[in-house]
């Protein structure tokens, strides 16, 4: 069986916009591309939340009305809401310390 290697992930990767900062690297990258790949990182977080709860709103309605044959639903649906809102919580935290830290420098 073979595994592949561990490759190094290039920045943006996985977040669809490596085309994007690739492209923009070669010519001097600036700044407003740095916070175009953030805001769509925050964005998709905050989706993925909204997406979430929505699933364990359906699961929880589901199970209480017996439309639902596995009781396991629920419960996975609940971890992976809280799981989105808990990675949402610490983008903002990360983001929050990255700013003032920003601010803190005196020039």
């Amino acid at each position: 069986m073979f595994i592949d290697p561990i490759q190094l992930m290039q920045f943006g990767e996985g977040f669809g916009t490596t085309q994007k900062v690739n492209s923009e690297v070669g010519q001097g990258a600036n700044t407003l591309v740095g916070q175009t790949v953030f805001a769509d990182v925050f964005q998709n977080a905050i989706n993925d939340v909204i997406t979430t709860e929505d699933e364990y709103q359906k699961a929880k309605y589901m199970l209480a009305t017996g439309q639902t044959d596995d009781a396991h639903t629920e419960p996975i649906a609940g971890a992976k809401a809280q799981l989105s809102v808990d990675l949402l919580v610490q983008l903002r935290n990360k983001a929050l310390e990255a700013y003032n830290e920003i601010m803190r420098i005196n020039l």
